[in-house]
């Protein structure tokens, strides 16, 4: 157990940068495809559409096939690290699922909060940045912490891209010492304790966000 744990620990912190950093990225396409989605612009909403259906339709497993061997080849010649692929991949794919989350999120917003931020004189985004995103990143924090969860358990297939992620340490050990039991029991409890850790901060971020929505009256 001992020799093990420090090699599988090893691919659980390779699993959680990508899992953060895949985060970042997914709420930051989600809060950019939802915006564009709603966009009074034609060109924006298709844009966006295209992007949540794309990424909404195939799998995930064969977006990050033609990140990381198809877009290096002619005409695209574009080559990226197993890492990089990893984090875009995975960040575009929820991304594309959070866009539909955050576009319910914002169409919750009171109309009254439009027209009170509107009666204030606020600019457009400084009524997006204080009145909109805080109350609908409040009511997107359940599903969300859903689809960080998704994100987290589809790093397995990041090792597939030759990423030596938690899922792929677990096999490099499995093959060398055939103690298949022992490894993927760890294995199970450590993608486990990453899914409650998520748990736990969305719950903090979502009581945070809760307070700041009394506090400021919301």
């Amino acid at each position: 157990m001992g020799e093990l744990l420090p090699l599988l620990l090893e691919g659980a912190w390779v699993t959680i940068q990508v899992t953060v950093f895949g985060s970042l990225l997914a709420v930051v396409a989600a809060v950019i495809a939802a915006l564009g989605r709603l966009s009074p612009w034609p060109a924006v909403r298709w844009l966006a559409i295209s992007y949540i259906e794309l990424f909404r339709g195939t799998s995930l497993l064969v977006q990050l096939f033609w990140l990381y061997f198809v877009l290096p080849l002619p005409p695209f010649n574009l080559e990226m690290s197993a890492y990089s692929v990893a984090i875009i991949g995975l960040g575009l794919h929820i991304g594309a699922y959070g866009a539909e989350v955050m576009r319910g999120a914002i169409g919750s917003v009171p109309k009254g909060q439009y027209e009170a931020a509107l009666a204030l004189n606020m600019t457009p985004f400084t009524r997006f940045r204080r009145i909109i995103l805080p109350q609908a990143l409040l009511c997107a924090i359940p599903p969300g912490t859903n689809l960080l969860i998704e994100l987290l358990k589809n790093t397995s297939l990041v090792s597939l891209i030759t990423l030596s992620d938690l899922t792929f340490r677990a096999r490099q050990l499995d093959q060398a010492t055939f103690e298949t039991l022992k490894i993927f029991v760890l294995t199970l409890v450590l993608y486990f304790v990453m899914a409650q850790i998520i748990v736990f901060l969305m719950r903090r971020l979502e009581r945070w966000l809760g307070h700041g929505r009394i506090r400021g009256g919301l």
